[in-house]
């Protein structure tokens, strides 16, 4: 079998595409890169001498590869990403595909103009039960979209040392909340094929809890969005203090859900269905339950997140040697899972009021957001800088990094040993 040569940029959470290369049969890593060069050398003994190792990411895009896989800070991926597409690489890109709405735009446009793949990585679509739902989904089992919940829920404090290093200006400590909206939204969007056009945005205001581990703003957000057909999904995400996974679906034949993490069924891996063919009139309840089996058995429980960490990869792969039926969320669908938490973060400074989510397809739409660089990134946003949270930013003393930083320094001390 023909294998793609693979870039990865990224140590960090770059390890599970690096594995996803050394077990698969159609990818080969021949390349990393990371700013990082400890970590670089930490790793160099699981990779040996095949593979080349980089820490400027021009000269890493020299390489003789035929794909590049993005596993940078979350607000950086679209210029890697057109960089990339411009030196005639494949692009697999980690959430979220952009930081601003000019980013949007250049992305698609970079997409659309060197015709190179781009797959963007919103592994929560491929886990075992929003996998399934949307199978059903599309073969009509509970009739047109009417309403649906998506819960990314992710109380990172035990794990905040790891992946902010302790760094004031990581963009996890300054994001506005309903940035990381993919994994609630996304599943939603890919299992029903529909484009979201209207958002109204609400902000979990900054607590303790959040401020104690240097995070400037808001503890979670929800967006409740408005569907192309006018159905509804509710998305929450962020750090509350309990995690939680968890989807539901309901249309004009039925529901179907993933099961709770508190039920100790399998969360993720379990659905419930209950549907029938009666579309308006009220037929008798008949669920169904099973866990949702793998199709990959042996190689997606290896991977991480529910095995989806495997499916993304694996039809990015397919997608490059040529499967035109590869599952691959392409760069229009990935802003259409995007777009509604940029939005809604414009809805909550706005007072709460909903706000039209642009359909970046269209190129007139484009040319409103081609210079909107609006965002809480000051190396970004320029005259047009939004505040981490609505109510303002916080102060939050240099020790509260420090802290951090040191954690970090002993987590990676002890690993080495």
């Amino acid at each position: 079998m023909k294998k793609v040569k693979i870039g990865v940029i990224g140590v960090g959470r770059g390890r599970s595409m690096i594995h996803y290369c050394e077990k698969a049969q159609n990818a080969e890593l021949v390349a990393v890169c990371d700013k990082w060069e400890e970590g670089l050398l930490l790793r160099k003994k699981e990779w040996g001498d095949q593979v080349a190792l980089y820490t400027d990411y021009d000269e890493f895009l020299k390489h003789d590869m035929d794909a590049v896989i993005l596993a940078n800070y979350a607000n950086e991926h679209a210029p890697f990403a057109i960089k990339a597409m411009k030196a005639g690489k494949h692009v697999f890109s980690e959430v979220l595909p952009s930081q601003t709405m000019k980013e949007a735009v250049e992305l698609i446009e970079a997409v659309e103009e060197t015709g190179m793949i781009y797959a963007y990585g919103e592994n929560y679509c491929y886990m075992p039960a929003p996998r399934e739902m949307k199978r059903l989904y599309q073969e009509g089992r509970i009739g047109e979209f009417e309403y649906g919940e998506g819960e990314y829920i992710h109380n990172c404090v035990p794990i905040w040392p790891e992946i902010t290093y302790g760094e004031r200006d990581h963009w996890r400590n300054y994001m506005f909340s309903s940035f990381y909206c993919t994994h609630s939204l996304g599943p939603i969007i890919h299992m029903t094929g529909l484009r979201p056009v209207k958002v109204t945005g609400f902000e979990g205001l900054k607590n303790e809890r959040q401020l104690n581990k240097g995070k400037r703003t808001g503890a979670f957000a929800v967006e409740m969005v408005e569907l192309e057909n006018g159905g509804i999904v509710k998305s929450i995400h962020g750090g509350l203090y309990k995690n939680s996974i968890w989807y539901t679906v309901y249309g004009s034949k039925g529901r179907m859900e993933s099961a709770r993490e508190d039920a100790e069924l399998g969360d993720v891996h379990h659905i419930y269905i209950n549907a029938d063919e009666y579309s308006g009139e009220y037929g008798p309840n008949k669920v169904d339950a099973y866990k949702v089996p793998a199709q990959f058995p042996g190689l997606e429980e290896e991977m991480g997140h529910g095995g989806s960490d495997f499916y993304t990869m694996y039809n990015f792969m397919e997608k490059i040697l040529g499967n035109e039926n590869a599952d691959v969320i392409d760069v229009y669908e990935a802003m259409d899972m995007f777009l509604p938490g940029i939005f809604a973060y414009r809805s909550v400074l706005a007072g709460g009021i909903p706000m039209e989510i642009p359909n970046l397809r269209d190129k007139a739409v484009r040319e409103k957001y081609r210079n909107d660089t609006a965002c809480t990134d000051p190396k970004v946003a320029g005259d047009q800088l939004l505040p981490s949270c609505s109510t303002g930013d916080p102060e939050v003393a240099d020790e509260v990094y420090d802290r951090i930083r040191d954690l970090w320094l002993k987590k990676l001390a002890e690993e080495e040993k």
